[in-house]
């Protein structure tokens, strides 16, 4: 049985999704830590930044959908279902911030909240991958 290959799009894909489930391990807003305070971290888990989490789990089903049919390519393996996921993913990320908006706005830099960092470099990829999805000839 005849399998298509991977293909650029779907590789980015799958390496925007691992890039996203990393970075919603790590710290995505942090705190204090220092001259005796203690350091408060919430992470992609504590806000919208599951909707990330989501997302990347999502695309990684989606494309290992077309490998677990019976040989022929899936309708819904397509742009418009990889689009829709970015979006889910980029509404987790773009959100994230707005719910710190007044408490100090030092826990979002990159060196305090690494995981929001390569989410957002996540979210890029995988909008590079829907991109190069959508640029691939059709397969029927």
């Amino acid at each position: 049985m005849h399998r298509r290959p991977l293909g650029r799009g779907r590789t980015l894909a799958a390496i925007a999704s691992v890039l996203l489930l990393v970075a919603c391990l790590l710290p995505w807003y942090s705190v204090g830590g220092g001259a005796g305070l203690p350091l408060i971290e919430s992470r992609a888990f504590d806000g919208s930044g599951i909707l990330a989490f989501l997302a990347a789990l999502l695309v990684l089903a989606l494309m290992a959908l077309p490998y677990a049919s019976v040989g022929r390519p899936v309708a819904i393996d397509a742009w418009p279902a990889y689009l829709l996921l970015l979006i889910v993913a980029l509404l987790g990320v773009v959100a994230w911030p707005i719910q710190y908006l007044g408490v100090d706005p030092s826990g979002l830099l990159p060196t305090r909240a690494p995981g929001y960092w390569i989410a957002v470099v996540g979210v890029l990829v995988l909008a590079r991958a829907v991109f190069e999805i959508h640029r691939e000839p059709v397969s029927r």
